[in-house]
Parts: C-alpha cells; structure tokens; sequence
C-alpha cells in the first residue's frame, strides 16, 4: 500500500481508537492527516472504504495474535482465548467494528485456524468457543458485569469447559 493511503488509515485508527466510531468522518479523518477532505476521495471512495479497510486490518492482527499464541503455546485453548481477550479489550472500537459486520470470509477463515487446531479440528466446539470468547468480550467491554472479579470468574470457567479442565469438560 502506497505511503499515502497509510497514513490515511493509520489517522483514521487513532481517531477510532481515541474518540470512537462518531470521530470517522471524512473531515476529521482529513484533518488528522493534514490533507484537504476532497483528496482523501483519491484514494478512499468513502467513508465505509475506510471503515472496511480498519476492519481487514484488525482481522488481520487479530489472526496474527491468534498465530502467535499458538507458535507459542500449540494446542492451547486457554492460550489462544486469553490472546484474543487482551487484544480485544486492547483496541475496543475496533473490536466492535468487526464484530457487528460480515467479514472478509478468507481472513475469518485464518483468524479461525488456530481456535480449530487447538480444538482438534472440532468446527462446532470451535464455533461455540469462538462465540464464547466474542461474548464474553463483548459483555466485559460493554461493563455487563457486577465486578471485575465477576468477569475473570466466567472467564476462567468457560476456558475450564472448553479446554476440558475443569468440572464441566467437554
């Protein structure tokens, strides 16, 4: 990708980051980077060529961290989950972006890998683990729960079941 359009997103994700999904906007976006909002349209369609581009970004990285975490730890649910926890509750407006939108099927299929290996190619138990973890995010970055205690409790419990450690093993 040319220098330009990196920049571009690179503004684009600090404001998401920093401010939320209301700070996207052309302008602000224009701003950040120093341009004029009409030349963003060189290079960016639109608003949703940004979003869209901020969204394979983050699947991108969330594979990456998932990849990483199973070179480091082959075959280990709890550590793939605990992975894609922290990266999650690392960058909470781009975890939603993903997570409320189809995705580019090919990097889902990669993000997924390693959850599938760890789960002895199981696609039902990963789905299911898959779904576990995306909710529990969800409700942790939503402050769903009474307490911090209260989150790491279910947490470890669900890791327990789907690692088959503890009392419910799958």
């Amino acid at each position: 990708m040319p220098d330009r359009p990196r920049r571009i997103l690179a503004a684009a994700r600090e404001l998401l980051e920093q401010e939320g999904p209301a700070a996207l906007t052309m302008r602000r976006i224009a701003g950040a980077t120093g341009v004029t909002a009409p030349s963003l349209y060189k290079y960016f369609p639109d608003k949703s060529a940004v979003v869209d581009a901020l969204a394979d970004a983050m699947l991108r990285e969330i594979a990456e961290v998932l990849e990483a975490a199973e070179r480091t730890s082959p075959g280990s649910f709890p550590a793939l989950a605990t992975a894609y926890r922290t990266h999650a509750l690392a960058h909470p407006h781009l975890y939603r972006l993903i997570t409320a939108r189809p995705l580019p099927r090919d990097l889902e299929v990669r993000a997924a890998a390693p959850l599938l290996r760890a789960l002895s190619g199981d696609e039902a138990r990963a789905r299911a683990a898959w779904a576990f973890a995306h909710g529990m995010v969800t409700m942790e970055l939503n402050g769903r729960f009474p307490t911090d205690a209260t989150v790491t409790e279910a947490w470890h419990a669900g890791i327990d079941a789907f690692a088959g450690t503890g009392p419910v093993g799958l």
